[in-house]
């Protein structure tokens, strides 16, 4: 899945480290690369964010807050999304919006209640592509089971999204509850992560991803990729209504969607987050063949290409396999695989990740440095 000598037609979406990035909120410049989801983000978040809002609740930097009152336990998240383009194969901004906001309250265990949609749109921007971004919101809020209950329009001069920007900005807040009775209680945690467990994945890796990039940079190729970005609440609420899952809630310790930075980053902040070492099998990493195929010709990594309609699971080893076949039953989670392990750290070691390749070596998987190519959400 790595390629070590790529040769990709795609200009570079960020520089590595350069004077540009360094004392960020010193001397130094915003690059693309801080918004891939990697270590330049954290290095933002670390040098210009959390020193100005950091609290309890923002500090475990989760894509959505848990908020308790009283005996209440509400989950809240908000995201924008600045796709380009904007409609894409298997989707568009609208669809992308929505879900992502579902699936931020769904990976920290909430039923989404409502929706907030807030639209910035360019002067110039055509309004049948605006009203066809729209009917999507809308069909995706209802497939979800969900509704926009408030929002806000703005339109902009013309040229302030950028020249060869998008032309529409969508930003949505979501508020979800979660189950306040001790034998539906969904404490998800990466503290609770322990040597022995086992990681799963919901289905195919990198399909978002290279579905946008390929609709960027190659449109006329023959390859056909089909981004993956779906509602996830269904699925996890079969999950959690599973026999299995009833009789131990507490088997279901981690639960994370890899959007930017993909598995890689994901399986990162996991390790770094737990303390652990996480071991993943490359070989049972389900990727398709178109996929596999347009990540060697953009010469991008797999395992750091976003992701839309995908969940990464961490359970108790002996909750594995009645979990997988749960997820296997629902039309979502038909390609669910175990793909890895926990394993502690080794005495002298630090946290990490490692990929077992399929010739059975071992290499170690970093957090991605920047973005390999913007705006894919």
């Amino acid at each position: 899945m790595h390629q070590e000598t790529p040769s990709s037609p795609l200009p570079p979406a960020s520089s590595p480290a350069t004077s540009d990035s360094q004392g960020l909120c010193g001397e130094g410049r915003v690059l693309l690369g801080h918004g891939g989801g990697g270590r330049l983000t954290d290095e933002l978040l670390s040098s210009c964010v959390l020193p100005h809002l950091n609290n309890a609740v923002l500090s475990e930097l989760l894509d959505s807050a848990v908020l308790e009152a009283g005996r209440e336990r509400v989950a809240l998240t908000i995201d924008s999304y600045v796709v380009t383009p904007l409609e894409f194969p298997g989707g568009d901004i609208g669809k992308l919006a929505v879900c992502g906001t579902v699936n931020d309250l769904t990976m920290v265990g909430a039923r989404p209640l409502g929706l907030a949609l807030a639209v910035v749109a360019q002067e110039g921007l055509e309004q049948a592509l605006l009203d066809r971004i729209i009917r999507s919101v809308g069909e995706m809020a209802r497939a979800a089971g969900v509704n926009i209950v408030t929002g806000d329009t703005k339109v902009v001069e013309r040229g302030v999204l950028g020249a060869q920007g998008p032309g529409l900005i969508l930003t949505t807040a979501g508020v979800g509850l979660l189950p306040i009775s001790p034998e539906a209680e969904r404490h998800l945690d990466p503290r609770r992560v322990r040597p022995g467990d086992m990681v799963l994945i919901t289905g195919r890796v990198a399909e978002h991803g290279l579905a946008v990039m390929l609709a960027r940079h190659l449109p006329e190729a023959e390859i056909k990729v089909q981004s993956d970005v779906a509602p996830l609440n269904g699925l996890m609420e079969s999950l959690w209504g599973c026999a299995e899952v009833q009789a131990d809630p507490a088997a279901l310790v981690f639960l994370r969607d890899p959007t930017r930075g993909g598995l890689s980053g994901l399986a990162a902040d996991l390790a770094q987050r737990a303390r652990v070492r996480v071991v993943l099998e490359e070989e049972v990493i389900p990727v398709a063949p178109a996929v596999r195929h347009a990540a060697g010709l953009l010469g991008l990594d797999l395992l750091e290409v976003a992701n839309e309609g995908k969940a990464v699971l961490v359970v108790r080893p002996e909750a594995a396999q009645a979990v997988l076949a749960a997820l296997r039953r629902h039309a979502l989670g038909r390609d669910a695989a175990i793909i890895g392990r926990i394993e502690p750290v080794p005495d002298g070691g630090m946290p990490g990740v490692e990929l077992i390749t399929t010739i059975g070596g071992r290499r170690l998987i970093q957090k991605p440095f920047g973005e390999q190519v913007a705006r894919i959400c």
